[in-house]
C-alpha cells in the first residue's frame, strides 16, 4: 500500500543510549523526576524550549526507542536507562557517591580506631591510598552530578 504525503518519524537510532544526547536527555532526565505524566506544554514551560514543536520531536524521539510511553494525556517513563546513577525516589544519584561513602568511612576507621602507637611506613601508606581513592571518587561523584550525565 502506498500511500502519498504521508509523514512518519523514523529514527536510526538502534539503542535507548544512542538517542539520549543534548536536549533529548534533558528531557529524558526531567521525565525520571517526575511521578506523573508530563505534557507537551508542561515540557516545554519547565526546559524552557522555543516551541511545543520541539518537545513533541523530543518525546516522541524517547517514545520510539521505548523510553516512553503515552499516559493520562502525557508521558512517563517506561524503561529506565541509569548507567552511572541510582534513582532513589525523585532523585537521581551517582554511584561513585556510595563507594565515596565508604571510602570516607574507612578513612575515619584508619585515622581513629586503627591509629597505632608508633606511626609506621605502612600506616602512612594505607591513610596516603585511601585518601587518595575517597578524593578520587568524591571527585568524580561531583563530576558526574555537574555534568548530569546518566
Amino acid at each position: 500500500m502506498n500511500v502519498i504525503g504521508a509523514c512518519e518519524l523514523r529514527l536510526s537510532v538502534d539503542e535507548p543510549k544512542d538517542a539520549l544526547k543534548g536536549t533529548t536527555l534533558e528531557v529524558y532526565r526531567f521525565l525520571l523526576k517526575n511521578s506523573k505524566p508530563v505534557g507537551t506544554r508542561e515540557l516545554q514551560r519547565a526546559l524552557k524550549l522555543s516551541s511545543p514543536s520541539v518537545a513533541t520531536y523530543h518525546l516522541s524521539k524517547l517514545e520510539d526507542v521505548g523510553l516512553l510511553r503515552r499516559e493520562g494525556g502525557g508521558f512517563t517513563v517506561a524503561k529506565y536507562v541509569l548507567e552511572n546513577t541510582v534513582k532513589i525516589s525523585r532523585f537521581l544519584v551517582p554511584r561513585y557517591l556510595f563507594y565515596a561513602v565508604f571510602a570516607v568511612v574507612v578513612l575515619l576507621l584508619e585515622l581513629t580506631f586503627m591509629k597505632p602507637e608508633f606511626i609506621s611506613r605502612e600506616y602512612i601508606f594505607s591513610v596516603a591510598a585511601t585518601t587518595t581513592l575517597a578524593s578520587f571518587l568524591l571527585y568524580e561523584t561531583a563530576k558526574m552530578w555537574h555534568r548530569g550525565s546518566l
